[in-house]
């Protein structure tokens, strides 16, 4: 059985490594325009305003996604669902290089938001299918991760790349990262139920859970009967915005605050995306230790939350910074605490809803998410355009996330599988 063990573990973490680099990809293609608002805006003449409808383009168009890709994903798998996603998305990123103005642009976003929505409803529901409850927040912290380095990669990759070959090169070669993900996919990912070396004792081994809560399958609309729909839903709700202000806001806040230019900006960029990377393994990992230490799912789900806020409320005193690396630092922190959130939110999922359903949940509330960032982005970009000011965005950040323990603690009690 010990054998047994360490070749489930094998196969678990080979079929993960696809989805951080895939999620890694993703978040490679859509930080890009982030890095390259400066240069675009100064050779087609946008404004904040403009930026901000661009950004709202994506969130409304990720949000579209997020239903129709988790649905779908739970129609018609997990393989033929992701690969779609990743050929649309790469060949989207690549259409920026031939964008003109802001409506064409527009057309790109949009495009770039329907596919890159099914990679978290692909990775959770990916995650449920081959790893035990036990070990699932950790893992989702490690594919999470892939994020954080695809946002630490990006400036490196933009910055080299603009500065030789001009920045619509910088979205073409972004985007063609996408065919090494999609060969690797295609070739390796299946089922474990389908994989060739897989033994009985090793399904039995990642279908642990299902012996004690079953696998029934839940339809989409009846996701709203519960309360913890609303609960999870809400608080994708008013904080994912924070995430996509980091990613599409940080690097020109940081250039127009502190006077860097392009070259200046990597290393605060990958000091901020890396250090939130550690967060999200390290909160992935402390819920996972505490369930295997004895503790409840819901109690290490909801401590390791509460954790998570309390990193982000120093973001308020980023406006005040006295240098560029105190500003680094606090916002690092505070994107750390983002991404350990989102470890265990994602997990909250798997953890309440059969597997059946967790491509629809995970689609359900990454659609609110991606509401308030389309909602968010709008607001921000008017609000720099009236007020030329950080701090109000700033100061709303920092307290999201101790909003949201407290709605999870309203309104589910108890986590558990319904």
């Amino acid at each position: 059985m010990n054998n047994s063990k360490n070749n489930i573990g094998n196969y678990r973490w080979r079929i993960l490594a696809l989805f951080f680099f895939g999620t890694t990809i993703n978040y490679i293609d859509r930080q890009v325009i982030g890095i390259l608002k400066p240069f675009i805006a100064h050779d087609l003449g946008w404004n904040e305003a403009d930026y901000g409808f661009i950004i709202t383009a994506f969130q409304i168009a990720y949000a579209i996604g997020m239903v129709v890709s988790g649905w779908l994903l739970d129609k018609i798998g997990t393989r033929l669902g992701y690969l779609w996603a990743m050929v649309l998305w790469s060949l989207s990123a690549m259409a920026h290089a031939a964008a003109t103005g802001i409506n064409t642009f527009i057309a790109a976003r949009f495009a770039l938001g329907i596919g890159e929505s099914a990679n978290f409803p692909a990775a959770v529901k990916g995650v449920s299918e081959w790893f035990p409850k036990k070990e699932r927040a950790f893992a989702t912290g490690l594919f999470n991760s892939g994020s954080t380095v695809g946002a630490i990669l990006a400036p490196i990759i933009v910055s080299i790349v603009t500065v030789h070959l001009g920045w619509r090169l910088a979205f073409l070669l972004t985007g063609a990262l996408g065919t090494v993900c999609i060969v690797l996919w295609i070739l390796y990912y299946r089922l474990p139920s389908r994989h060739a070396k897989i033994t009985t004792a090793e399904l039995n081994y990642i279908h642990e859970d299902e012996k004690k809560g079953g696998n029934e399958k839940i339809k989409w609309k009846d996701l709203f009967r519960y309360r913890q729909t609303a609960a999870i839903c809400t608080t994708r709700f008013i904080s994912d915005w924070v995430w996509w202000f980091f990613l599409f806001w940080i690097p020109d806040f940081l250039v127009k605050s502190r006077g860097i230019n392009i070259k200046e900006l990597v290393l605060p960029l990958i000091i901020i995306y890396a250090t939130s990377s550690l967060g999200g393994i390290v909160g992935g990992w402390m819920s996972s230790q505490l369930i295997k230490s004895g503790k409840t799912v819901d109690f290490s789900r909801k401590i390791t939350i509460l954790f998570s806020a309390l990193l982000v409320l120093p973001v308020i005193l980023v406006p005040y910074a006295d240098n560029l690396w105190e500003a680094v630092f606090l916002i690092a922190i505070a994107a750390s605490g983002h991404q350990s959130w989102a470890s265990n939110i994602f997990t909250i999922v798997s953890d309440i809803y059969p597997k059946g359903a967790v491509g629809s949940m995970t689609g359900l509330c990454g659609f609110t998410g991606a509401i308030g960032g389309a909602l968010s982005a709008s607001f921000i970009g008017l609000i720099l355009q009236v007020s030329h000011s950080y701090s109000l965005i700033f100061a709303i950040a920092s307290i999201v996330y101790l909003l949201n323990w407290i709605i999870l603690k309203t309104l589910i009690p108890k986590i558990a599988p319904i």
